[in-house]
């Protein structure tokens, strides 16, 4: 389960959906309806958080030195600086929903049906993210960074209005950022880097607020399989990001549009056949 949910997080491929349809297929004795099993996927996800920040940490050390200096001097007028301030904005959608809608939620993460249901949708939105994309901007700067930081604020809100879909155990959340990303007009290299910053903030403070569950007397028994889930993600998750990096410098996202549509309907169908 570590290693799926490392691999599978980045992956616009939902992390969150596969983890529920591939135990109830393969028969694996998860009871996806208790609460360890949301706690153990958000450590999972830790995990992941710790290895983006790893991959990008030259990029976090100036975004986050940009905006002590924004703070001190009381106003923005560097890159780095506007670029924290815009993955903070777009955290927002994603973070709010998630704690207003938790309680809700819950219940489609014990159904491969509305899993598998979700997932054929976001196939079908990759496929249309990369056929409704806008031109790509054109930009001299050869820092990524500084191409990111020219999105305006109600772009990247909406990049992470976008990102909140995957509170939908189906939805990608890398996924449904770069789609957003390739509607503001981005690249595909720079969509995945925007969504790869994005996620570490919001799948930080999730964990931030459901590991101390961990801690409680009746879920002291799930520790050592979180941990052992812990270190299977974080490998899955950099072998991930070294890939995908690459890949979206000169690749697209329709062949992860077809094998979500395919793995969508055809969980769909055997799950109705064998129940």
């Amino acid at each position: 389960m570590g290693l799926l949910q490392g691999v599978t997080e980045l992956f616009p491929i939902s992390s969150l959906g596969h983890s529920v349809i591939l135990p109830k297929l393969l028969g694996w004795n998860i009871n996806q309806s208790a609460p360890y099993f949301l706690t153990f996927l958000v450590a999972t996800h830790l995990a992941t958080a710790i290895v983006l920040f790893g991959f990008f940490w030259r990029d976090w050390i100036r975004i986050l030195g940009g905006m002590v200096r924004s703070l001190r001097e009381r106003k923005v007028d560097d890159a780095y600086a506007r670029l924290g301030w815009l993955l903070v904005v777009g955290t927002i959608p994603a973070g709010v929903l998630g704690l207003l809608l938790e309680d809700s939620l819950k219940k489609f993460f014990a159904s491969p049906q509305f899993a598998a249901l979700f997932l054929a949708l976001n196939g079908v939105m990759l496929w249309l993210a990369d056929y409704l994309r806008r031109r790509s901007r054109v930009s001299s700067e050869e820092d990524p960074d500084i191409r990111l930081s020219k999105l305006s604020y109600t772009e990247v809100l909406k990049v992470g209005a976008a990102q909140a879909l995957a509170l939908l155990p189906g939805f990608s959340r890398t996924g449904a950022a770069m789609t957003g990303g390739l509607l503001s007009g981005l690249t595909h290299q720079d969509a995945a880097r925007l969504s790869f910053l994005l996620a570490t903030p919001i799948i930080g403070a999730a964990a931030v607020l459901k590991l101390p569950e961990l801690l409680a007397p009746t879920e002291r028994g799930a520790v050592g399989p979180v941990l052992a889930g812990v270190v299977a993600a974080a490998v899955g998750a950099y072998l991930a990001v070294r890939f995908l990096t690459k890949y979206f410098e000169t690749r697209t996202l329709r062949p992860f549009a077809v094998y979500c549509l395919i793995a969508g309907v055809a969980a769909s169908i055997v799950y109705f056949l064998i129940h």
